[in-house]
Protein backbone atom coordinates (compact mmCIF):
# COMPACT_ATOMS: atom_id res chain seq x y z
CA UNK A 1 0.00 0.00 0.00
CA UNK A 2 1.28 3.46 -0.93
CA UNK A 3 0.86 5.92 1.93
CA UNK A 4 1.82 9.54 2.68
CA UNK A 5 4.30 10.47 5.39
CA UNK A 6 3.38 12.56 8.40
CA UNK A 7 5.65 15.38 9.54
CA UNK A 8 4.77 16.14 13.16
CA UNK A 9 5.53 19.55 14.67
CA UNK A 10 5.30 20.01 18.44
CA UNK A 11 4.00 23.03 20.34
CA UNK A 12 5.40 25.47 22.89
CA UNK A 13 7.62 24.11 25.68
CA UNK A 14 7.41 20.67 24.05
CA UNK A 15 9.74 18.59 21.86
CA UNK A 16 9.69 15.57 19.56
CA UNK A 17 8.77 13.49 22.63
CA UNK A 18 5.25 14.88 22.16
CA UNK A 19 4.72 12.15 19.59
CA UNK A 20 6.29 9.16 21.39
CA UNK A 21 2.98 7.32 21.81
CA UNK A 22 1.51 8.30 18.45
CA UNK A 23 4.36 7.39 16.08
CA UNK A 24 4.41 3.63 16.87
CA UNK A 25 0.66 3.45 16.17
CA UNK A 26 1.05 5.18 12.82
CA UNK A 27 3.98 2.94 11.91
CA UNK A 28 2.08 -0.21 12.90
CA UNK A 29 -0.57 0.82 10.40
CA UNK A 30 1.88 1.40 7.58
CA UNK A 31 2.54 5.13 7.85
CA UNK A 32 5.94 6.74 8.22
CA UNK A 33 6.29 9.73 10.54
CA UNK A 34 9.05 12.34 10.86
CA UNK A 35 9.48 14.33 14.09
CA UNK A 36 11.92 17.04 15.09
CA UNK A 37 12.86 19.48 17.82
CA UNK A 38 12.22 23.00 16.58
CA UNK A 39 14.96 25.63 17.00
CA UNK A 40 14.77 26.72 20.62
CA UNK A 41 12.99 23.54 21.74
CA UNK A 42 13.88 20.13 23.11
CA UNK A 43 17.54 19.36 22.52
CA UNK A 44 17.86 22.76 20.82
CA UNK A 45 16.55 24.74 23.80
CA UNK A 46 18.88 27.02 25.74
CA UNK A 47 18.08 26.92 29.46
CA UNK A 48 18.36 29.87 31.88
CA UNK A 49 20.97 29.33 34.60
CA UNK A 50 18.46 30.10 37.34
CA UNK A 51 16.29 27.16 36.23
CA UNK A 52 18.99 24.69 37.23
CA UNK A 53 19.48 26.11 40.70
CA UNK A 54 17.31 24.44 43.33
CA UNK A 55 15.56 25.46 45.42
CA UNK A 56 14.43 27.90 42.76
CA UNK A 57 15.16 31.58 43.37
CA UNK A 58 11.89 33.16 42.14
CA UNK A 59 13.38 36.64 41.78
CA UNK A 60 16.32 35.42 39.69
CA UNK A 61 14.06 33.22 37.58
CA UNK A 62 11.70 36.13 36.97
CA UNK A 63 14.42 38.48 35.73
CA UNK A 64 17.20 36.48 34.04
CA UNK A 65 17.22 37.23 30.29
CA UNK A 66 16.39 34.13 28.30
CA UNK A 67 19.23 32.51 26.36
CA UNK A 68 16.48 31.25 24.05
CA UNK A 69 15.10 34.71 23.23
CA UNK A 70 16.89 35.08 19.90
CA UNK A 71 15.12 32.17 18.20
CA UNK A 72 13.06 33.42 15.26
CA UNK A 73 10.01 32.15 13.43
CA UNK A 74 11.99 32.15 10.18
CA UNK A 75 14.44 29.65 11.71
CA UNK A 76 11.59 27.38 12.73
CA UNK A 77 9.91 27.63 9.33
CA UNK A 78 13.17 26.72 7.58
CA UNK A 79 13.71 23.72 9.87
CA UNK A 80 10.28 22.30 9.09
CA UNK A 81 10.67 22.89 5.35
CA UNK A 82 13.84 20.81 5.58
CA UNK A 83 11.93 18.10 7.46
CA UNK A 84 9.17 18.06 4.85
CA UNK A 85 11.67 17.70 2.05
CA UNK A 86 13.47 14.88 3.85
CA UNK A 87 10.14 13.12 4.31
CA UNK A 88 9.30 13.02 0.63
CA UNK A 89 11.69 10.07 0.27
CA UNK A 90 9.47 7.97 2.50
CA UNK A 91 6.03 6.53 1.75
CA UNK A 92 4.50 7.64 -1.52
CA UNK A 93 6.30 10.98 -1.59
CA UNK A 94 3.31 12.92 -0.28
CA UNK A 95 3.53 14.73 3.06
CA UNK A 96 0.83 15.58 5.57
CA UNK A 97 2.06 18.35 7.88
CA UNK A 98 0.68 18.30 11.43
CA UNK A 99 1.19 21.04 14.02
CA UNK A 100 0.18 21.06 17.67
CA UNK A 101 -0.63 24.24 19.61
CA UNK A 102 2.01 26.93 18.94
CA UNK A 103 3.32 24.62 16.21
CA UNK A 104 0.53 26.15 14.14
CA UNK A 105 2.67 29.27 13.87
CA UNK A 106 5.22 27.19 11.96
CA UNK A 107 3.09 24.98 9.77
CA UNK A 108 1.19 27.98 8.37
CA UNK A 109 4.24 29.71 6.85
CA UNK A 110 5.55 26.34 5.68
CA UNK A 111 2.30 25.72 3.80
CA UNK A 112 2.43 29.28 2.46
CA UNK A 113 6.00 28.77 1.22
CA UNK A 114 5.78 25.24 -0.26
CA UNK A 115 2.07 24.57 -0.87
CA UNK A 116 2.64 22.17 -3.73
CA UNK A 117 4.85 19.94 -1.58
CA UNK A 118 2.06 19.18 0.90
CA UNK A 119 -0.93 16.87 0.57
CA UNK A 120 -2.64 18.44 3.60
CA UNK A 121 -1.99 20.54 6.67
CA UNK A 122 -3.49 19.59 10.04
CA UNK A 123 -3.90 21.85 13.07
CA UNK A 124 -4.10 19.84 16.29
CA UNK A 125 -5.80 22.28 18.68
CA UNK A 126 -3.32 24.75 17.22
CA UNK A 127 -2.97 28.38 16.24
CA UNK A 128 -4.59 28.61 12.80
CA UNK A 129 -4.34 32.37 12.31
CA UNK A 130 -5.99 34.40 9.54
CA UNK A 131 -3.77 36.80 7.58
CA UNK A 132 -2.12 39.47 9.72
CA UNK A 133 -3.18 38.14 13.12
CA UNK A 134 -0.59 37.20 15.75
CA UNK A 135 -0.72 34.50 18.40
CA UNK A 136 -0.20 37.18 21.03
CA UNK A 137 -3.39 38.91 19.98
CA UNK A 138 -5.32 35.66 20.31
CA UNK A 139 -3.73 34.78 23.66
CA UNK A 140 -4.64 38.15 25.16
CA UNK A 141 -8.08 38.27 23.55
CA UNK A 142 -11.40 37.96 25.35
CA UNK A 143 -12.08 34.43 24.11
CA UNK A 144 -8.95 33.18 25.89
CA UNK A 145 -9.83 34.76 29.23
CA UNK A 146 -10.49 31.34 30.77
CA UNK A 147 -7.30 29.71 29.47
CA UNK A 148 -5.06 28.28 32.18
CA UNK A 149 -1.60 28.75 30.66
CA UNK A 150 -0.96 32.39 31.65
CA UNK A 151 -1.29 31.43 35.33
CA UNK A 152 1.84 29.29 34.86
CA UNK A 153 4.05 32.16 33.64
CA UNK A 154 6.74 33.19 36.14
CA UNK A 155 8.36 36.10 34.28
CA UNK A 156 7.39 39.09 32.16
CA UNK A 157 7.95 38.03 28.52
CA UNK A 158 8.84 41.59 27.56
CA UNK A 159 11.60 41.63 30.18
CA UNK A 160 13.15 38.18 29.72
CA UNK A 161 12.30 37.51 26.06
CA UNK A 162 10.53 34.23 26.75
CA UNK A 163 7.29 32.69 27.90
CA UNK A 164 8.78 31.16 31.04
CA UNK A 165 7.46 28.33 33.22
CA UNK A 166 9.04 26.21 35.94
CA UNK A 167 8.45 22.85 34.31
CA UNK A 168 10.62 21.15 36.96
CA UNK A 169 8.73 22.58 39.92
CA UNK A 170 8.07 20.29 42.87
CA UNK A 171 5.46 22.66 44.32
CA UNK A 172 2.14 20.75 44.35
CA UNK A 173 -0.01 23.81 43.66
CA UNK A 174 2.11 24.92 40.71
CA UNK A 175 2.26 21.41 39.25
CA UNK A 176 -1.52 21.24 39.53
CA UNK A 177 -1.73 24.40 37.40
CA UNK A 178 0.54 22.87 34.75
CA UNK A 179 -1.50 19.68 34.70
CA UNK A 180 -4.78 21.54 34.39
CA UNK A 181 -3.48 23.73 31.58
CA UNK A 182 -2.04 21.03 29.34
CA UNK A 183 -2.74 17.54 30.61
CA UNK A 184 -6.07 17.57 32.44
CA UNK A 185 -7.13 14.09 31.35
CA UNK A 186 -3.82 12.34 32.17
CA UNK A 187 -3.04 10.30 35.23
CA UNK A 188 -0.48 11.73 37.63
CA UNK A 189 2.07 9.21 36.32
CA UNK A 190 1.40 10.20 32.70
CA UNK A 191 1.66 13.86 33.64
CA UNK A 192 5.01 13.36 35.35
CA UNK A 193 6.40 11.64 32.26
CA UNK A 194 5.07 14.32 29.92
CA UNK A 195 6.35 17.17 32.08
CA UNK A 196 9.83 15.64 32.20
CA UNK A 197 10.24 16.44 28.50
CA UNK A 198 9.25 20.12 28.69
CA UNK A 199 11.69 23.06 28.56
CA UNK A 200 11.13 26.28 30.51
CA UNK A 201 11.63 29.08 27.96
CA UNK A 202 9.52 29.43 24.81
CA UNK A 203 10.88 32.28 22.64
CA UNK A 204 8.41 35.13 23.07
CA UNK A 205 9.04 36.87 19.77
CA UNK A 206 7.42 34.13 17.68
CA UNK A 207 4.05 35.03 19.22
CA UNK A 208 4.30 38.50 17.71
CA UNK A 209 4.79 37.46 14.08
CA UNK A 210 1.70 38.15 11.93
CA UNK A 211 0.27 35.21 10.01
CA UNK A 212 1.55 35.33 6.41
CA UNK A 213 -1.04 33.12 4.74
CA UNK A 214 -3.08 34.00 1.67
CA UNK A 215 -5.65 32.31 -0.55
CA UNK A 216 -3.35 32.02 -3.56
CA UNK A 217 -0.72 29.82 -1.91
CA UNK A 218 -1.80 28.58 1.54
CA UNK A 219 -5.35 28.29 0.28
CA UNK A 220 -4.30 25.60 -2.22
CA UNK A 221 -3.48 23.15 0.58
CA UNK A 222 -6.36 21.07 2.02
CA UNK A 223 -6.56 22.05 5.68
CA UNK A 224 -7.93 20.23 8.69
CA UNK A 225 -8.45 21.18 12.32
CA UNK A 226 -8.64 18.72 15.22
CA UNK A 227 -10.80 20.45 17.82
CA UNK A 228 -10.24 19.35 21.42
CA UNK A 229 -13.33 20.11 23.48
CA UNK A 230 -11.72 19.95 26.93
CA UNK A 231 -8.66 22.03 26.06
CA UNK A 232 -7.70 24.51 28.79
CA UNK A 233 -4.69 25.93 26.91
CA UNK A 234 -6.43 26.98 23.68
CA UNK A 235 -10.05 26.95 24.74
CA UNK A 236 -12.73 25.61 22.40
CA UNK A 237 -14.25 29.03 21.72
CA UNK A 238 -10.88 30.32 20.55
CA UNK A 239 -10.34 27.26 18.37
CA UNK A 240 -13.73 27.92 16.74
CA UNK A 241 -12.89 31.60 16.22
CA UNK A 242 -9.63 30.80 14.45
CA UNK A 243 -11.27 28.26 12.16
CA UNK A 244 -14.13 30.54 11.15
CA UNK A 245 -12.01 33.68 10.77
CA UNK A 246 -9.46 31.90 8.59
CA UNK A 247 -12.16 30.44 6.37
CA UNK A 248 -13.78 33.85 6.07
CA UNK A 249 -10.49 35.59 5.25
CA UNK A 250 -9.07 33.24 2.62
CA UNK A 251 -12.04 31.20 1.43
CA UNK A 252 -12.46 27.47 1.34
CA UNK A 253 -13.47 25.31 4.26
CA UNK A 254 -11.36 23.90 7.07
CA UNK A 255 -12.45 20.31 7.72
CA UNK A 256 -13.04 19.93 11.45
CA UNK A 257 -12.49 16.71 13.41
CA UNK A 258 -13.51 16.49 17.05
CA UNK A 259 -11.93 14.93 20.12
CA UNK A 260 -13.25 15.13 23.67
CA UNK A 261 -9.80 15.56 25.20
CA UNK A 262 -7.48 18.04 26.83
CA UNK A 263 -4.73 19.92 25.01
CA UNK A 264 -2.69 16.70 24.74
CA UNK A 265 -4.58 13.91 22.94
CA UNK A 266 -1.26 12.39 21.81
CA UNK A 267 -0.92 11.33 25.45
CA UNK A 268 -4.52 10.72 26.52
CA UNK A 269 -5.91 9.17 23.32
CA UNK A 270 -3.12 8.42 20.82
CA UNK A 271 -5.17 5.73 19.07
CA UNK A 272 -8.08 8.11 18.53
CA UNK A 273 -5.68 10.73 17.20
CA UNK A 274 -4.06 8.19 14.88
CA UNK A 275 -7.49 7.20 13.56
CA UNK A 276 -8.22 10.82 12.63
CA UNK A 277 -4.85 11.36 10.98
CA UNK A 278 -5.17 8.17 8.95
CA UNK A 279 -8.69 9.16 7.89
CA UNK A 280 -7.19 12.41 6.57
CA UNK A 281 -4.47 10.46 4.76
CA UNK A 282 -7.13 8.33 3.10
Amino acid sequence: MSTPTFVLVHGAWHSHHTWDSLVPILESRGYAAVTLDLPGAGANAAIPTSFGQRPLDPAAFATEPSPNAGVTQDERTAAVIDAVRSATGKGDGKVILVGHSLGGLTISPVAQTIPDELAAVVYLTAFLLPPGLTAGEVITGELMAEAKVPACFLADPAQVGALRMDVASDDPSYRAKLKEAFFGDLTDEQFAEAASHLHPDEPAQVAGVPSPIDAQRFGRVPRHYIRCAQDQAIVAASQDFMISSTDSAIGGVTTVHRMDTSHSPFHSDPKGLADILISIAN
